[in-house]
């Protein structure tokens, strides 16, 4: 009776695991978002590459409409940042299975997670640097 409850936070640990792992490429893609919609024009102008501008807008027309929403482009990866990172800090408190190649595989998922999770916030971080504070020193 004992290693019922156990065995039930295990698997509950690899289903908390496998959402976390769902967030966090979510929370990818919505950085990889801010980073095209505002980011990249940003860079390019800030680089001199206003022909290459030209030509990344005339070959994606959609861009200037997602330019004209990009604070809540970037208020979604805050968001979904906040809780990526909470999803991963409540993941690494959840035990691990007791048997040794399962145990192995939740730490090798928990670590390509951490380092998913800090990829997508440094591009969040670049992104938001090169959108809203480096223009306003130039």
């Amino acid at each position: 009776m004992a290693r019922m409850p156990r065995v039930c936070m295990c698997l509950s640990s690899i289903k908390y695991e496998m959402n976390n792992k769902a967030v966090n490429f979510f929370t990818l893609f919505l950085v990889s978002s801010t980073l095209i919609c505002c980011a990249l024009p940003a860079l390019f102008v800030l680089i001199g590459a206003g022909a290459t501008l030209a030509s990344l807008v005339n070959a994606l027309p959609l861009l200037p409409l997602l330019s004209q929403y990009k604070i809540y482009i970037t208020l979604g990866a805050v968001v979904s940042i906040i809780i990526a990172g909470y999803l991963n800090y409540r993941t690494s408190l959840l035990p691990c299975p007791a048997d040794l190649e399962l145990g192995r595989a939740c730490m090798r998922a928990r670590e390509r997670s951490r380092r998913l999770y800090f990829l997508s916030l440094a591009i969040f971080l670049f992104a938001t640097a090169l959108t809203y504070l480096i223009p306003r020193f130039i």
